[in-house]
């Protein structure tokens, strides 16, 4: 199955990028990132920035977008029969050169998993001024660890926002 990504969720004072690999099958159906009701993504994002948590994705884009977070995936196309990162092939990274250029204050990238990570090192090649952090990633594939052992290391977040 083709798999297109979606439109960066950003604003021009971004200062923090979150990336994944590509969205999920329940995620393009819903046409939201993180789309899947057991991804802790967004969860995980309302109890770092200190916000409750709400299911309305305006809502959810809104407190990225007020907390300088931009969101996006490394991949722009693949083809991928379900939703695992293993099944990515015939893949295509987005634009970074742009899209960073754009966005001259993101410092610091942050990857939803270890396959983002790989994605982005194998096609982009950026200049060193990015501080780059894998993170484990929220998806309910990865029960590998507890969500307070994910959600600790996630909270990076709010330690790279008081340093802004």
């Amino acid at each position: 199955m083709k798999s297109f990504s979606f439109a960066p969720i950003s604003t021009n004072d971004s200062e923090i990028l979150i990336l994944g690999t590509m969205p999920g099958t329940k995620s393009l159906e819903l046409n939201q990132y993180y789309g899947h009701n057991q991804n802790n993504f967004w969860k995980f994002m309302f109890t770092i920035l200190g916000e409750d948590f709400s299911t309305d994705y305006e809502i959810r884009k809104t407190l990225l977008q007020k907390n300088k977070i931009a969101l996006w995936d490394v991949l722009q196309y693949c083809d991928r029969v379900g939703s695992l990162d293993s099944a990515i092939k015939n893949e295509i990274a987005n634009d970074f050169e742009t899209f960073l250029k754009q966005h001259s204050n993101i410092k610091t990238i942050l990857f939803n998993g270890q396959k983002a990570h790989a994605f982005f090192k194998k096609y982009i090649h950026i200049e060193n001024t990015y501080q780059l952090i894998t993170l484990p990633s929220t998806s309910p594939a990865n029960a590998g660890k507890s969500f307070d052992s994910k959600l600790s290391e996630w909270k990076i977040i709010a330690v790279l926002k008081n340093r802004s």
